[in-house]
């Protein structure tokens, strides 16, 4: 059966995406993986760029509201873990966060066009904790009810690493926290534990999954480096290009969070 082409997206990028069968199932399960999106020469290119990255010690402070922390989870020790947002920073990852093949298979779960709202490099360094149990969704105004996430994965992910697990089929219950505008995580007992799929993925092959699916990752407890490009979509007719629009929210957001805890000398760079 063939998949009918969402307005705006080229038909010979969209022959090369995704067939109905995993259309119906990632809206069954809240959640995709799509094997080798981007080539070799693609996940080498962005390799480089993480290890560029990742020595902008002029950008790494943890005044600097682009960057993220983590502790690690046996000294304690504050981690550097993700630039949010990145592709002002990389070519690279702008190249990837905008690639036609990867923009063809969101449109086609969209059934419109894809435009990109949120880009993150995580960079999950061995003993770095991961995340508590969650969904993407925030419940801000100007939040789209759309927001998708997609991993596009530059090192391997998978049990041994602590790859982010999902948790299917709990997107149709939308929003599981109090919508309230803050962040929360979800009670472990919100899902069934067994449910759990760890999204293994090898460098090249992406996993996408809906802003309401519960998702947790555990502590990196490979001796391996788990680097993950992060990108987060809504449909064009939810609001079209709002990544801007909603960077300076989330900065302004950040920063009277930060101010909470007495920290006023916070910045961007």
């Amino acid at each position: 059966m063939a998949t009918s082409v969402a307005p705006g997206v080229v038909p010979g990028v969209v022959s090369r995406a995704i067939d109905a069968a995993q259309v119906a199932r990632y809206h069954a399960d809240g959640f995709m993986v799509v094997r080798g999106v981007f080539s070799a020469h693609q996940v080498a290119e962005l390799d480089q760029e993480a290890v560029r990255l990742y020595q902008r010690t002029d950008l790494i402070d943890t005044n600097n509201i682009r960057c993220r922390w983590q502790d690690h989870a046996d000294t304690g020790e504050c981690l550097f873990d993700c630039f949010d947002p990145v592709i002002d920073l990389s070519a690279a990852c702008e190249r990837v966060a905008r690639d036609p093949h990867l923009l063809a298979i969101i449109a086609i779960l969209f059934g419109e066009p894809a435009c990109l709202f949120k880009d993150k490099l995580i960079f999950k360094a061995p003993g770095t904790l991961g995340y508590k149990l969650h969904q993407d969704y925030i419940s801000w105004k100007s939040f789209p009810k759309s927001f998708l996430t997609v991993i596009m994965a530059i090192d391997p992910a998978d049990a041994l690493s602590c790859a982010t697990e999902v948790f299917p089929g709990y997107h149709r219950r939308g929003c599981m926290s109090t919508e309230d505008g803050n962040y929360h995580q979800l009670p472990d007992d919100s899902v069934d534990p067994s449910s759990g799929v760890t999204l293994d993925l090898a460098p090249g092959d992406i996993a996408i999954f809906s802003g309401y699916t519960p998702h947790r990752s555990a502590p990196n407890r490979s001796p391996h480096w788990r680097r993950l490009l992060y990108l987060s979509y809504n449909a064009y007719g939810e609001g079209g290009d709002q990544r801007d629009q909603h960077y300076t929210e989330f900065r302004g957001w950040l920063q009277d969070r930060y101010a909470e805890y007495g920290r006023t000398n916070t910045f961007y760079r």
